[in-house]
C-alpha cells in the first residue's frame, strides 16, 4: 500500500459514492473497486459497508480512515522540511514520455521539482510510448518516463516510480465477440486488437507462443489509448498496462478479462543515460523522484 492509495481512500470515505468518486480520480470504477479491495485484503478487515448508499465506513474503516489522514499528514510535513530550500540551479533539461504517463506520473513530479528548481527549463514532450527508450538512447531527450524493457541498454540506468499490470480488456458489452461466450475460451478464434510494437507486444506475443495459440490479430496499432477505444467499439481483445485504462475516456465501455496465468506488468519510471547522472540538472530529478 502507498500514498496514493491513502488518498484514493480519503477520497473515497469523502463522497461516499465509487461513481463519484472515480470520476474525481479519474479512473474507472472497476479500477476504484479492485484497488479498495487490494486494500481491504492488505489491512485484512472490510472497510465499506457496501449494503447501503451513499457508502459507509465500518469500525475498520473509521479507524484506517484516521490512520490515512495522520499518515499523509506527516508526508506532507516531511516534504515541505526537505524542500524549504530553493536551490538556484538553472538550466534546460528535455523530458520525454507518453500521454498517459504525463497525467499519472508528471504532474506530481513536475510540482515537486519546480517547488525547489524553479530556475531550471523544463521542456516536455509526449508521444508514443514505444519511443522514449530510443529517444533518451539518441540523446534527443534527457529522460524519459518509460516502461523498463526487458532487456536495458548497457549504457542506460532506471529508476522505478510504480508498477502497472498487464491486463486483458474486452468489450462491456454482452455478447460483442463471440468467443469469449464460450466455457472454455478458444483463444486461437478472438480476435485481438495489439500494438505494433513494444514491450506489451512482446509479452503477448510470448503468452500466446507459450500456449503454442497462433493469435487470430484483427489490428495492429500505434499507441495503448487507440486499442482501448477499438475494444469499446467491440471489435475485439486487447492488451493494455492498467495506468493507460485508468486514464482514458473509454474505460466505462471495456471490462477486464480475468486471463491466467497474468502477463508480466510493467515497471514505470525514469532512464536516462548512465554516463550523464552526474549532470547536476539530471542528478537534482532522480532525487526529486525518490522523495
Amino acid at each position: 500500500m502507498d500514498y496514493k492509495d491513502l488518498q484514493v481512500f480519503l477520497s473515497l470515505s469523502s463522497l461516499q459514492h465509487l461513481g463519484k468518486a472515480s470520476q474525481q480520480l479519474h479512473m474507472s470504477a472497476s479500477t476504484l473497486s479492485r484497488r479498495l479491495a487490494r486494500m481491504e485484503e492488505e489491512a485484512g478487515a472490510q472497510l465499506f459497508s457496501r449494503d447501503s448508499s451513499p457508502l459507509q465506513l465500518t469500525p475498520a474503516g473509521e479507524l484506517f480512515r484516521q490512520h490515512a489522514e495522520q499518515t499523509l499528514l506527516s508526508w506532507e510535513q516531511l516534504r515541505s522540511a526537505v524542500g524549504t530550500q530553493v536551490s538556484d540551479l538553472s538550466g534546460r533539461l528535455t523530458l520525454y514520455c507518453s500521454v498517459t504517463a504525463s497525467y499519472s506520473f508528471l504532474a506530481d513530479l513536475l510540482s515537486r521539482f519546480r517547488e525547489k528548481y524553479p530556475q531550471v527549463d523544463l521542456r516536455i514532450h509526449t508521444g508514443d510510448a514505444a519511443e522514449s527508450i530510443p529517444r533518451v538512447e539518441s540523446g534527443e531527450a534527457d529522460v524519459v518516463i518509460a516502461a523498463r524493457p526487458e532487456q536495458l541498454a548497457g549504457g542506460l540506468t532506471f529508476k522505478a516510480m510504480a508498477a502497472s499490470p498487464l491486463l486483458f480488456i474486452a468489450p462491456r458489452a454482452p455478447g460483442a465477440v463471440l468467443p469469449l461466450n464460450q466455457t472454455e475460451i478458444d483463444w486461437a478464434q478472438v480476435p485481438m486488437v495489439l500494438s505494433e510494437s513494444g514491450l506489451a507486444r512482446t509479452r503477448v506475443n510470448r503468452w500466446f507462443a507459450a500456449r503454442n495459440i497462433a493469435p487470430h490479430i484483427y489490428a495492429q496499432v500505434t499507441g495503448n489509448e487507440a486499442i482501448v477505444s477499438m475494444v469499446a467499439l467491440g471489435v475485439g481483445v486487447g492488451v493494455v498496462p492498467e495506468l493507460v485504462l485508468r486514464n482514458s475516456p473509454m474505460a466505462g465501455r471495456v471490462r477486464v478479462l480475468n486471463v491466467q496465468p497474468e502477463l508480466e506488468p510493467f515497471a514505470i519510471g525514469l532512464c536516462a543515460q548512465s554516463q550523464r547522472l552526474q549532470e547536476p540538472l539530471l542528478q537534482a530529478l532522480w532525487k526529486t523522484a525518490a522523495i
